[in-house]
This record gives C-alpha cells, structure tokens and sequence, in this order.
C-alpha cells in the first residue's frame, strides 16, 4: 500500500512548519498510523538549513509534550512536489512561493495548512520568531486544530482506519 506522506513548509523551517511536523507526528503516531503516513517539514528560504528548531518553539512544543529536537531545517525543492501528496503552506507568501516552485503539470498543488482547521477562522499561521511568548502558544493552538482536522481529512479520503 501506498503511504501517504505531508510536507510543511513555513519560511526558514525552524518555527512553524517544524511544530507543524512535530504535531502532526504525534497525533499520527496516537492514531495508530505512522507506518502508512510519512511527514516532513521544509522552509522556502535557505537561512536555516541543518539547524534545529528555534529555541522557544522546541519550549513550547515540549510543555504541550511534543519533542522536536531530532528535527532539522531543509529548503523546500520542487521535487518535493512528486515526493509529497500534500505540500502545506503556512501563509500566503509561502504558498506564493510554492506555487511558482511547482513544476508544470503537477498532480500535488500546494494549500494552506489552516484550510484543515475546525476552529480557527484565519487561514494564515503568523510567524512567532520576532514576537513574544505568546506568539509560540498561538500557534501551537492553531497547529494542533489543523492537524486534527488534516488527520480527519486523510482517514476519511484515503480510507485509513
């Protein structure tokens, strides 16, 4: 069987698209599913390739209980497109960017990550990294509601028990 396997790609892959990841796993792994969903994470900017997330989103994610520090930042290539059945923006410039990183005649088109959302209205994840605290926590809610509902989405449109 084929796996099904997610990308998420914020700007330099060290805040958002890694806690996308890192939660997304998780709830993967409670489900029972890890053998049959593969998940990434990518930045369309290369300022951060190799390193580990940034300090105070590996904080928040550890209080909420998920690790990332196994994690490390990757550009996004347009081969990814062929590797991923969803490549999952953050925000609208990151899709803008993706879109023009999309080869021709693609089968996988880029989306926003928050379309999958229950309870969240906005459809961008803000970038945490010049704010405070807060900042972090907003966007784990926001990562956790459109995770839930990605996970939702795949079992009911792939048939995944």
């Amino acid at each position: 069987m084929k796996k099904i396997s997610v990308v998420f790609v914020c700007m330099g892959n060290i805040c958002r698209s890694p806690t996308a990841e890192a939660v997304f796993r998780q709830y993967v792994e409670r489900a029972g599913l890890e053998n049959q969903i593969v998940i990434d994470s990518a930045g369309t900017h290369d300022y951060h390739i190799g390193a580990p997330p940034d300090s105070r989103t590996q904080r928040a994610a550890q209080q909420r209980g998920f690790d990332m520090t196994d994690l490390r930042g990757r550009q996004v290539q347009a081969e990814d497109f062929s590797r991923f059945d969803y490549v999952l923006a953050m925000d609208k410039a990151n899709l803008s960017i993706l879109d023009k990183l999309m080869p021709q005649g693609s089968a996988t088109q880029a989306q926003l990550f928050l379309e999958f959302a229950h309870y969240h209205v906005e459809r961008e994840v803000p970038d945490p990294y010049y704010g405070g605290e807060d900042g972090f926590e907003r966007v784990l809610d926001m990562v956790e509601d459109a995770a839930a509902g990605l996970l939702q989405h795949i079992r009911e449109i792939h048939h995944l028990a």
